[in-house]
C-alpha cells in the first residue's frame, strides 16, 4: 500500500502539489494523469524519493523495492543484453559470487537456492523476450549501446526496469519513446504485471486496458476514481455538473440572504436576523468553478479544393545515397482520405512520409502530384527547431510575409495562441504549447495535405482528443504517423504497413494488427478497405462509429461479468435454499421465501444482463 500524507510542493514560487493526499491500494494499476504542467512528474518524484516535498510524506512498506527509470539514457560499450541482466542486482551478485568460487559448502547450497527462488537461471530469456518486445532484435541486443539513438538506449533502460520486477513499478510517459508495436507489447506485458503500477500516460487504450484506478491531478490536489479513463472521464462529468448544481444552488442562497439584510438591517425588529444572516453569508465558502482551459483550441483551416488524386504514386522506390529504402510502391491518395503508417521505427514510416510530401524524390518509378498541392508536414524537428526567444507572433509573422497582423493573429487564434499567449517567449512555453505552435505554422497556408509524424508527443489526453475533433473537421487529406492507438482508431480510414522494404495496404483493421504483433492470429490479407465516403459528414460517421464499436465491447465486457456473477449467486441461492447448513453466513437465518424472494431478483437481473450482452454482440457483429 502507498499513501500520500498532505504532500506539498512549491517550485521556483510557485505551488505544485498542495496538500495531496491520497491512498493507493496494494497491487493497483493506477494511471497517473492530469494536464500538461499539472505536476505529475513532480509527484512521480517524490513517490521515487529523488525529490523531497516542502511538507507531507509518502508512506510504503519498508521492503517494498521501487524502481523508477532514471533521466539519463544508459551509454557505454556494454550491449543492451548485458544492460538489462545486470539491473537484477540481487542476481548479479550472487552470480558473481559464485563464478568467484566459494568454497564454504554451506554458503555455496544458499547461493543456489536463492538463485532457484528468483528464477535466476530463465533471466537470459526473460531479458531478450523483453528487449525483442521493445523493438530490439537478437542482432540488436549484442551491439554496443554508443551505437544507439537516445531513444533507443531509453528503451533499454526501461527494458531493465521492466525486467528487475520492482514491487512498485514507477512509469513516466514510458511510450514517448516508442513506437506503436512496441507500445502494443508494452500495454500486453503490463496487464499481467503482479505488483503495483503507477504510470503517467496520456495514452487512452493504455489508461483503459492496463490500470484499474486514474489518479487526477488538478489545482495541486489529487483525486483518486475507480476504473480507467473512460470511467473516469464518466465519474467525472457528473462531479462536474454536481459542482454546477451546488454552485447555482448557492448562489441562489446568497442572493436570499443578501436580499434579506438588504430588506430588515434598517428595522429594529428584524436587524438581529440581519446581522445573523450577515454572518452566515461571510462564512459561505465559495464553491469552485470548473476549471476550463481557452487554449485547448486546434482548428485547421480548409483548403481550396483540388481534383483527385492528390498523390499518385506508381511502381516506385525511395531511399538514401542510391540505396533504396522502399521499392515497389503503388500508393493513392485523394482529397479525403485519412491514411495511418504503421510499422516498426526504422522500416521507413518517415521515408514514405517524406516522399509523400516531396522532400524525397522517387529513385524509380513514378510520383505525380498537382502543382498547387500545398502539404503540412509536422515533424519532431520543428517542435525542436522554434527559437526559444521569439514568440508565437514573430515566428508566424517571419513565414507569413504580406499578411496583415489580423490575419497573422487570426492563424494563431486558431491553435489556442490568442491575445498575451502570442507574445509569450517560447522558451517559457511547454511542450504541448510549442507542438500546438509548430501546427499552427505548417497549415499557415491552408494545405490540401496534413502529414503528422507523431503529433501527440507532449500532449495530454484532453488535448489529443481536441486534435482528433480537429482533424475530423478538416477538409483535406490526412496521413499519419503514431503511437498513439486511440488517434489512429478515431481518425483513421485507411492503413498502410510500412515493413521488409515495402509499403502495402493492411486490409485488417487496428485490432487484427495488434493480434498479430501480439501473436495471438494471422495477418491481414492485403487489400483495400471499403472506404468510408468522400465528404467530412463521411468521415465523422466512420469516425463515431469507430467511437460506438468501442463502446460495444466495453458493453459486452462487462455484460459477460455481471452474467458470471449472477450465476454464481442464483447457484448459492439454491444451495441454501436445498441445504441451509451448507448457505452463508449472511444467508443462514434468512427464512425460504427471503431466499426465494433473492432468487428471483438475481434471475430478472440475469436476463436484462444476457439482454444487453446479446443486443451488443448483435449490434458489434453489424457494426
Amino acid at each position: 500500500m502507498l499513501t500520500m500524507n498532505n504532500v506539498t510542493v512549491r517550485l521556483g514560487g510557485r505551488t505544485i502539489l498542495d496538500s495531496a493526499t491520497a491512498t493507493l491500494p496494494p497491487r493497483g494499476r493506477i494511471g497517473l494523469i492530469g494536464r500538461n504542467g499539472a505536476g505529475k512528474s513532480t509527484l512521480m518524484k517524490v513517490i521515487a524519493g529523488t525529490l523531497d516535498p516542502d511538507s507531507g510524506s509518502v508512506e510504503m512498506p519498508k521492503s517494498a523495492r521501487l524502481g523508477y527509470v532514471a533521466q539519463e539514457a544508459p551509454a557505454g560499450q556494454g550491449t543492451p543484453f548485458e544492460t538489462v541482466l545486470a539491473a537484477d542486482v540481487e542476481r548479479a551478485a550472487l552470480m558473481a559470487e559464485e563464478e568467484a568460487g566459494v568454497t564454504d559448502l554451506h554458503r555455496l547450497a544458499e547461493i543456489h537456492e536463492r538463485l532457484i527462488a528468483i528464477d535466476a537461471y530463465t533471466a537470459a530469456a526473460r531479458a531478450s523476450r523483453i528487449l525483442v518486445g521493445l523493438g530490439f532484435d537478437e542482432a540488436a541486443q549484442h551491439r554496443p549501446l554508443d551505437s544507439y539513438s537516445g531513444g533507443w538506449r531509453m528503451r533499454v533502460a526501461l527494458a531493465a526496469l521492466l525486467f528487475s520486477q520492482p514491487d512498485l513499478l514507477l512509469l513516466d510517459e514510458p511510450s514517448n519513446h516508442l513506437d506503436l508495436e512496441a507500445t502494443m507489447w508494452l500495454e500486453s506485458f503490463l496487464k499481467t504485471y503482479r505488483a503495483t503500477i503507477v504510470v503517467i500516460s496520456h495514452e487512452r487504450d493504455l489508461l483503459n486496458n492496463v490500470v484499474d484506478s486514474i489518479l487526477h491531478l488538478e489545482q495541486g490536489k489529487i483525486t483518486l476514481y475507480p476504473g480507467g479513463y473512460d470511467d473516469f472521464e464518466r465519474q467525472r462529468a457528473e462531479r462536474l455538473a454536481q459542482l454546477a448544481s451546488a454552485r447555482e444552488a448557492q448562489a441562489a442562497q446568497r442572493a436570499k440572504l443578501q436580499d434579506y439584510v438588504a430588506r430588515n438591517s434598517a428595522r429594529a425588529s428584524t436587524a438581529k436576523q440581519a446581522q445573523s444572516r450577515q454572518k452566515a453569508l461571510a462564512k459561505m465558502q465559495p464553491i469552485a468553478e470548473a476549471v476550463t482551459d481557452p487554449t485547448l483550441v486546434f482548428n485547421f483551416p480548409s483548403p481550396p479544393p483540388l481534383k483527385p488524386p492528390l498523390v499518385m504514386i506508381e511502381h516506385a522506390s525511395v531511399g538514401y545515397n542510391a540505396v533504396p529504402v522502399l521499392s515497389q510502391i503503388d500508393l493513392r491518395l485523394d482529397p479525403d482520405d485519412r491514411l495511418a503508417l504503421l510499422g516498426r521505427n526504422g522500416n521507413g514510416k518517415t521515408t514514405l512520409a517524406r516522399l509523400l510530401s516531396g522532400q524525397l524524390k522517387a529513385m524509380e518509378g513514378a510520383v505525380a502530384a498537382p502543382g498547387k498541392l500545398r502539404v503540412g508536414y509536422f515533424t519532431q524537428y520543428q517542435v525542436e527547431e522554434l527559437d526559444s526567444d521569439d514568440t508565437p507572433l514573430e515566428h508566424m509573422s517571419r513565414l507569413m510575409k504580406g499578411a496583415n497582423p489580423s490575419q497573422v493573429r487570426a492563424q494563431l487564434g486558431r491553435f489556442g495562441f490568442s491575445g498575451p499567449m502570442a507574445e509569450q517567449k517560447v522558451g517559457k512555453m511547454s511542450g504541448g504549447e510549442k507542438a500546438r505552435l509548430a501546427l499552427a505554422l505548417i497549415t499557415r497556408d491552408a494545405p490540401h495535405l496534413l502529414i503528422l509524424d507523431e503529433p501527440t508527443n507532449h500532449l495530454d489526453v484532453d488535448t489529443r482528443e481536441a486534435l482528433v475533433q480537429a482533424l475530423n473537421d478538416y477538409e483535406g487529406a490526412v496521413v499519419v504517423v503514431s503511437h498513439d492507438r486511440h488517434m489512429i482508431e478515431a481518425s483513421a480510414d485507411r492503413l498502410v504497413l510500412v515493413d521488409a522494404g515495402r509499403a502495402k495496404e493492411f486490409a485488417g483493421s487496428l485490432d487484427d494488427y495488434t493480434d498479430t504483433i501480439l501473436g495471438k492470429g494471422p495477418a491481414a490479407p492485403e487489400g483495400s478497405k471499403k472506404g468510408s465516403g468522400n465528404k467530412k459528414d463521411d468521415r465523422k460517421a466512420a469516425a463515431a462509429a469507430r467511437e460506438a464499436t468501442a463502446t460495444l465491447r466495453k458493453t459486452i465486457k462487462d455484460a459477460e461479468a455481471e452474467n458470471a456473477r449472477l450465476t454464481a449467486r442464483i447457484a448459492e441461492l439454491d444451495r441454501a435454499l436445498a441445504d441451509p447448513k451448507t448457505a452463508n453466513a449472511s444467508d443462514r437465518h434468512r427464512p425460504a421465501r427471503d431466499l426465494m424472494r433473492l432468487r428471483g431478483e438475481a434471475e430478472k437481473a440475469l436476463a436484462a444482463s444476457e439482454a444487453a450482452w446479446l443486443a451488443a454482440s448483435e449490434a458489434l457483429e453489424t457494426a
